[in-house]
């Protein structure tokens, strides 16, 4: 594996869409700032903009990072390939993941579907205690969100990860089908009836509420994360990039069409 080709597109990624959600924001509030009495200092209730969060399971240690916000998104990221191998990896892909297009958002089917609401977006990092006492390995890290909910348009040849996408009809991806686990899987298996290339949007959450379990990682050895409250326990991700979307994830088109995504007031 070349490491730092890994390391730098996945940041990459990791980057494009922190920055997405950032710019997504609203502007923060302007006021004049004046002194308060302690009466006054007593009835005011706030809450910070970042949350840190610590726990543990199955020998790792996490630290989470959170954007304690709700955002809305409208953005296109075009040809994501990470973690590549020199060599020619399963299914003729080389890349955990080889994503042609991710777009947040549609701008055929009205003002209300042209953004997706994001609900608290984090960093979690994942390192262990090594053989050496006081010394701690870092493994990795995830970014990831606490809800997701709205149209994306997907164009994946290959993946690496846990995904589900109900197709109704037409069938269901799902990389539990994939004899190697989903690693670097393209979405054919001998008993599937809808395959990944056919499927270019899918909506995120229904009527209960957002899809709960996307996030992305970047390993160098396998991690199982913690799950959610009120969640299923989350399937391992292996080293290398990770990709996890299982939660209330249905297909838009089977097709393989892909939807507009053009910029607000065009």
């Amino acid at each position: 594996m070349r490491v730092p080709t890994l390391r730098t597109r996945a940041m990459r990624l990791a980057a494009s869409l922190l920055a997405c959600v950032t710019l997504a924001a609203p502007p923060a509030a302007r006021a004049q700032l004046r002194p308060l009495s302690d009466a006054e200092l007593g009835a005011v209730h706030g809450q910070g903009l970042f949350t840190v969060s610590n726990s543990s399971l199955n020998g790792f240690d996490f630290t989470r990072i959170g954007l304690d916000a709700d955002v809305t998104l409208s953005a296109n990221l075009y040809q994501m390939r990470m973690g590549e191998y020199t060599w020619a990896a399963r299914n003729g892909g080389g890349a955990d993941l080889d994503i042609g297009a991710l777009q947040f958002g549609r701008s055929d089917a009205g003002d209300a579907r042209r953004l997706v609401h994001i609900t608290n977006p984090y960093f979690e990092f994942v390192y262990r205690d090594t053989a050496t006492a006081g010394v701690r390995e870092v493994i990795g890290m995830r970014l990831g969100f606490d809800g997701i909910a709205g149209d994306i348009g997907m164009r994946i040849a290959t993946l690496s990860g846990a995904l589900r996408i109900d197709g109704g009809a037409a069938g269901v991806v799902d990389t539990l089908n994939d004899p190697g686990g989903g690693k670097r899987w393209d979405g054919n298996c001998a008993t599937c009836t809808l395959s990944l290339s056919q499927v270019g949007a899918v909506t995120a959450g229904d009527a209960n509420g957002p899809s709960r379990d996307f996030w992305i990682a970047v390993l160098k050895a396998p991690v199982q994360f913690p799950s959610a409250p009120g969640m299923p326990a989350l399937t391992t991700a292996q080293a290398g990039v990770w990709l996890n979307w299982r939660d209330k994830l249905t297909a838009l088109t089977v097709n393989g069409a892909l939807p507009p995504n053009l910029p607000p007031g065009r």
